[in-house]
């Protein structure tokens, strides 16, 4: 469905309510252009957009179906970027991946939604205070939606790092009672994930920053410039945090192999001082006639507190080479 939609002169909303037919026609006059916002369109709501503004038939398909990577392509006078929006749940852990399709052209600018990773309302609101920037045509909506969403990897980064905190505490603290390694292990796939959604984007900013685009007024490239530095360093934080989950990981499984040696030990301490009463008493328990115990009064006593005594030095010994 259309959210909201209009058309912009000198960087200026026009007051009269916009109507999709005739819209394309009305963008013909100077410094004029139109900004359409979709949410997950339908093939019928679509198809009179693509009318309206004679989109290529490839990109249509596109921007239904969406399951795109981030990408720039060019179809003849018009751009497609793909953008990957994300915003990170903390309670479960998990990356929520959107996806925006912007479809800009120097009458133009068809921004499609899939999904709720991100809301693109408060960007349209602050390009409308800001008549100046809206007054560069589609190529101002471009920055300024691919900008919000690369600010908004850095809060998905900053949630991530908030877990890993908790996750190098839990690894290395004296209680082992629950084990992270599952944790982990869900947190790396949505690096993973996260990953790939931003990376591919370096290549279609960098063309955005360089190249000469019909749609793009030059003044823009710096900013994109911009954008693409925020980008760059948010691609190499992600880089950091897969191979510190790495090293985690790698530290957790060393953690589990000592705590498992130790039981090991522990096990192997207290059945060697077990073995001891077992023998004796297993000697004794023969019942040969002439066993000494049977013709002295103390001869159980004693041999109760041999075991004993032999036990506490064993336990004594363990527990100083730290078995136990």
């Amino acid at each position: 469905m259309i959210i909201d939609a209009a058309i912009y002169q000198h960087g200026k909303r026009r007051e009269e309510p916009f109507r999709l037919e005739g819209a394309r026609e009305a963008c013909r006059a100077d410094d004029t252009f139109a900004w359409i916002g979709l949410f997950e369109p339908d093939e019928a709501e679509f198809e009179a957009v693509r009318a309206e503004f004679d989109l290529h038939e490839l990109a249509v398909e596109d921007a239904i179906h969406a399951h795109q990577r981030p990408k720039l392509e060019r179809y003849d006078d018009t751009l497609l970027v793909v953008l990957k929006p994300a915003r990170y749940v903390d309670p479960t852990e998990v990356i929520r991946l959107g996806e925006i399709l912007l479809f800009i052209h120097d009458d133009f600018a068809v921004v499609v939604r899939h999904r709720q990773a991100s809301r693109l309302v408060e960007v349209r609101k602050e390009l409308e205070r800001h008549p100046e920037d809206l007054a560069y045509g589609p190529g101002a909506v471009l920055l300024a939606v691919t900008d919000r969403v690369v600010d908004d990897y850095a809060k998905v980064l900053a949630g991530l790092e908030a877990d890993i905190d908790e996750l190098e505490d839990q690894v290395f603290s004296d209680d082992g009672d629950e084990d992270p390694t599952e944790r982990i292990y869900k947190l790396k796939r949505e690096v993973l994930q996260f990953h790939q959604a931003t990376q591919p984007l370096l290549d279609p900013l960098e063309r955005l920053a360089r190249g000469r685009f019909e749609a793009i007024d030059p003044e823009l490239r710096e900013y994109f410039r911009d954008v693409l530095d925020h980008l760059t360093r948010v691609v190499d934080r992600i880089s950091a945090i897969r191979d510190l989950l790495t090293s985690i990981l790698e530290a957790n499984l060393t953690q589990v192999s000592v705590r498992q040696n130790e039981d090991m030990r522990k096990i192997s301490a207290w059945v060697a001082i077990a073995a001891v009463p077992t023998l004796l008493a297993g000697v004794w328990g023969m019942n040969f006639s002439d066993m000494p115990e049977l013709s002295w009064a103390f001869g159980y006593p004693v041999a109760l507190a041999a075991m004993a005594s032999i036990c506490l030095f064993l336990y004594r010994r363990f527990k100083a080479s730290g078995w136990l």
